[in-house]
């Protein structure tokens, strides 16, 4: 690992046609871009070369930046079976590639990770994208064309965010908590 950084965080919004990839890189607390882009799938017309690229270049992303946490968009239920069975197929991939090198995975639904960037989890890609451009300080020239990359780049910076609340507000809190709401797992 690059030893600039405390810790990498590649987050992944999975596509069929387009998927999107952004690394931050976590210094203490702060967060800063690595690199963020997008693999174009759309001019193979064989989904299972798709899903092939997919891992092959998650995987290589792996290799070169040694992420420690991956956060990757869950599928979100839409009316197309089909669509939704390929966007799955996507996310399986690439998270296949990560766990090749036993990097833990953490799924985020896109209205959580629009909530914890924008504080609107009906927020449009567009304004995910002007916050990120804000709280990482990117210049313009930073940002992509194609917003898959900064919703990907999203999912890295709501881990980070999620990664930095207390134990104590994702857990039970305490023991003397935990006994009191399991008291048949406790021996005495």
């Amino acid at each position: 690992m690059d030893t600039q950084w405390d810790k990498i965080i590649i987050g992944i919004d999975p596509g069929t046609n387009i998927m999107g990839y952004g690394l931050l890189g976590v210094k203490g607390k702060q967060p800063s871009l690595i690199v963020m882009g997008v693999i174009k799938l759309n001019r193979m017309d064989d989904h299972y070369m798709r899903l092939h690229r997919i891992y092959e270049r998650v995987k290589a992303l792996v290799d070169q930046y040694l992420p420690d946490e991956m956060a990757i968009e869950a599928p979100f239920y839409g009316k197309n079976v089909q669509s939704m069975l390929k966007l799955g197929r996507a996310q399986g991939v690439a998270m296949a590639a990560a766990l090749s090198h036993e990097v833990p995975i953490t799924e985020y639904e896109p209205r959580k990770i629009k909530m914890a960037i924008t504080g609107n989890g009906a927020a449009s890609k567009e304004q995910v994208a002007a916050m990120l451009q804000r709280e990482l300080h990117l210049t313009d020239d930073q940002m992509p064309d194609l917003l898959d990359a900064t919703d990907a780049l999203a999912a890295a910076l709501c881990h980070h965010y999620e990664s930095q609340k207390p134990i104590q507000g994702r857990g039970s809190g305490s023991w003397k908590a935990f006994i009191a709401q399991h008291p048949d797992r406790v021996k005495r």
